[in-house]
């Protein structure tokens, strides 16, 4: 086996926050911030990981029984093992693994599934007879290995995006779908407010109330199919529904019909920018305005960026912090950068979309 680094990117969400746990589709795409595993073959039974960016040094010994016994913390890398050898990635010497990344942290933009798919990515390389999986089988693996395997309340964007790259539409659920997107000239910016989320518990409690929402629906309603209802037929039953869980349902439909929307114009021959734009406003305003998972210095800076030109912005991500995503004029990419920053911003950065996880031979 030859030395090989992996390179696994960021994700944005331009489409369908708080969405795809509920079974709604999304429009995410991979951005060109990396996480990346410089991969070397030992001859010891070690996995050796150089965690420079952290500082840190850990060793996982290869378990004959590819048990890996799950700790009572979040470990990623002994999930990963017990996913890849089901899928038939299993070890057969030791890999010497130093990982770094330009991807800010529990900032939104999926650092957490760039570390599961690149890990993946990395044992399918090194132990799969030099083939990797589809990208469909990559992030299930990563789905299991991050969510499954933890009893995470997260759903499916995270993984199956950066599996994939580029711009996606996902149909999520059970039968979950992943259509790639033509790419306009997209001009981004990404601004890291450095406000730490609560990932889990902000997904998990927004997640349980449009649930109980929608449970109460059906109760009224047993043949409501929430892919299909409309804001303009939501009226009927919304009234079914306890008060303090009726704007996470409207939420819900809102935003499903919003995703709906950029879907259509995304298909146009060119598709319009600035409609694209006010539709990822629209979207914000429901993660702020309706299931306050916004934060007010996040709203100030998203507010700014259409003031100087921004088709449009959102937050990315769970909520309460991390990163706002802005679509701009290219001609105005740099000059709203140094306007953030100017403004406070902790770091901002001129993005674009890029591909999926993919490897480089050293």
């Amino acid at each position: 086996m030859q030395s090989f680094t992996v390179h696994s990117p960021a994700r944005v969400c331009l489409f369908g926050d708080h969405q795809d746990y509920l079974g709604l589709p999304v429009i995410a795409g991979t951005i060109d911030r990396f996480m990346n595993f410089e991969v070397c073959p030992t001859t010891t039974n070690l996995f050796i990981f150089d965690l420079s960016d952290l500082g840190q040094h850990l060793e996982i010994p290869i378990d004959p029984a590819q048990c890996y016994p799950q700790r009572a913390e979040i470990d990623f890398f002994r999930a990963g093992l017990r996913v890849a050898a089901r899928y038939g990635y299993t070890p057969k010497h030791g890999l010497r693994i130093r990982i770094s990344s330009d991807i800010p942290v529990n900032a939104g933009v999926s650092s957490s599934s760039a570390l599961v798919v690149g890990w993946l990515y990395t044992l399918a390389l090194a132990f799969g007879n030099g083939t990797i999986p589809s990208r469909d089988q990559l992030g299930q693996m990563a789905f299991e290995a991050e969510v499954i395997e933890h009893q995470s309340p997260g759903g499916q964007m995270d993984q199956y995006t950066i599996g994939h790259g580029g711009l996606v539409y996902i149909n999520t659920g059970a039968s979950i779908r992943v259509t790639p997107l033509s790419l306009p000239e997209m001009s981004l910016v990404l601004a890291d407010s450095k406000i730490k989320k609560q990932t889990l518990s902000t997904i998990g409690s927004v997640r349980k109330r449009a649930t109980d929402a929608f449970e109460q629906i059906r109760q009224i309603d047993p043949n409501f199919s929430l892919e299909a209802a409309r804001i303009k037929n939501l009226d009927e039953i919304i009234g079914h529904v306890s008060p303090e869980l009726r704007h996470y349902a409207e939420a819900a439909v809102r935003n499903h019909e919003i995703t709906l929307a950029a879907l259509d114009e995304l298909k146009n021959k060119p598709p319009d920018l600035a409609r694209i734009g006010t539709l990822m406003s629209a979207h914000h305003h429901e993660l702020s305005q309706v299931l306050k998972v916004s934060h007010p210095k996040i709203d100030q800076w998203i507010q700014m960026g259409l003031n100087h030109g921004a088709f449009g912005g959102k937050i990315v991500g769970s909520g309460h912090g991390g990163c706002c995503v802005f679509l701009v004029p290219e001609a105005k990419q740099n000059t709203l950068c140094h306007v953030l920053l100017e403004a406070g911003a902790p770091a901002v950065y001129p993005i674009k979309i890029d591909q999926g996880c993919h490897h480089t031979s050293s």
